[in-house]
């Protein structure tokens, strides 16, 4: 390869959610530098939030995403009810699990079947991917199709549910509501499992890392909406001391702060190949079988094979929803009644893409203080740009500079990043250092 300056531009993709750019620094045949350039304006959150009475909030936060609001308001919710010391009562507690499950499945079967797959075929997008396997592609679809309709049942709508609240949901739905959808999500699970297997058996580029896994983790469930922050490097904390552990700083070249390890300022990687290392032993039943027939690896750390780990995660949501669905039987109240008073709560959920951060202050009016939301893909930043660099690393002498930006692509997609809820993401700029 040259060792002159030189700029290499790939088009705008459509299969991630957000505007960014990567930028490769080289020397000659060597990466110096990679900078995963994030770039959209900041949409100031955190600021909107100040002064609002609390029972916004999760309205509020629910637009921060169209794909993983439910994340949002879950933790939201979560961190505020710490802050009113606030105990819902169990069956709030497993409609909300039901929920998630909703979310998790209709983000996941998007992301395996329309963002992800086309990229292991050479397919430009889920459309024509679909001429080659129009089954595969259209049982996909209807996998999310039937998360989207429990979202709706239980939240109201697909996007943007409106029926969460401080303290539970506004109103719980009737039996009559939800039964109807046992039967879908009979034919889900098992439509998940074979989504799953089909997955598997795609060809995965070789390519391991040395992952310091962070997830939630629970001892009775798989964790998702509550449980202890834990890594593969032996971390174990509550979710109010992530602040112990964990930071934020700028970056030049990023709208979005970098999360790093405070200690030793080490990367680390959120999402479904952290949840599953952590705790597959907890994943639903049908879930841990597949899990040994296809062989996943106990220790997988091939980014590329975090499609298989939604899958596994695809198949446990089915289980769980229809566990719940099959048991469902409105019973106490819809939401636990408090009194505003002054405190600060955080918590963390398991968004799709990974761990999600919320810190409130409130006064006794009820009012927030303050804000602090540290969202998945800001945390996976730092370890993204590594990988990026690793893995480039060792294809630099075999492919030529295009074929190398369309790898940078398709890494990056992987880990299904979520700028914001627009539909395009990279460019990849190469330049040559001085």
């Amino acid at each position: 390869m040259s060792s002159s300056a030189e700029t290499i531009r790939v088009p705008i993709l459509t299969r991630v959610e957000g505007e960014g750019g990567v930028t490769v620094h080289t020397r000659g045949d060597t990466i110096e530098s990679v900078q995963l350039d994030i770039f959209e304006p900041p949409r100031l959150f955190e600021a909107l939030l100040r002064g609002r009475p609390l029972e916004e909030v999760p309205d509020i936060t629910a637009r921060i995403c169209g794909i993983c609001p439910v994340a949002y308001q879950m933790s939201s919710v979560h961190a505020l009810e710490a802050a009113l010391k606030i105990q819902i009562t169990p069956e709030i507690r497993r409609l909300r699990r039901l929920l998630y499950c909703g979310e998790w499945i209709e983000s996941h079967g998007l992301h395996i079947h329309l963002l992800h797959a086309p990229d292991f075929f050479g397919a430009a997008s889920g459309i024509e991917l679909a001429r080659t396997f129009p089954n595969e592609v259209q049982r996909g679809l209807q996998l999310k199709k039937f998360g989207n309709r429990l979202l709706e049942a239980l939240g109201g709508r697909a996007i943007h549910p409106i029926n969460v609240r401080v303290g539970g949901f506004h109103r719980l739905p009737r039996r009559d509501e939800l039964t109807p959808l046992i039967p879908d999500f009979e034919w889900g699970l098992q439509a998940a499992i074979d989504a799953t297997r089909w997955v598997a058996g795609f060809s995965f580029p070789d390519f391991q890392q040395n992952y310091d896994f962070v997830a939630l983790a629970h001892p009775d469930e798989y964790a998702m909406n509550e449980g202890e922050i834990v890594s593969s490097s032996g971390l174990r904390i509550p979710a109010n001391r992530y602040d112990d552990h964990f930071v934020e700083h700028h970056v030049p070249h990023s709208t979005a702060l970098h999360a790093v390890q405070r200690e030793d300022h080490r990367a680390y990687l959120l999402g479904p190949l952290a949840r599953v290392h952590l705790n597959r032993q907890k994943l639903s039943p049908a879930a841990r079988r597949l899990a040994d027939e296809i062989a996943f690896p106990t220790h997988c750390r091939n980014p590329f094979m975090s499609i298989v780990a939604r899958g596994l995660e695809l198949v446990h949501a089915y289980e769980e929803s229809l566990s719940i669905l099959r048991d469902y039987k409105p019973s106490g109240p819809a939401h636990v009644e408090y009194d505003p008073v002054a405190g600060q709560g955080c918590a963390a959920t398991e968004a799709p893409r990974g761990l999600l951060f919320h810190h409130y202050a409130i006064d006794e009016q009820g009012k927030v203080i303050s804000a602090r939301i540290v969202p998945p893909t800001s945390q996976n930043q730092g370890q993204i740009e590594r990988d990026v660099a690793d893995y480039l690393k060792l294809r630099m002498h075999e492919s030529g500079r295009e074929q190398l930006a369309i790898d940078c692509e398709q890494l990056v997609r992987t880990y299904d990043p979520c700028i914001s809820c627009s539909t395009h993401f990279l460019r990849v700029r190469w330049e040559a250092a001085p």
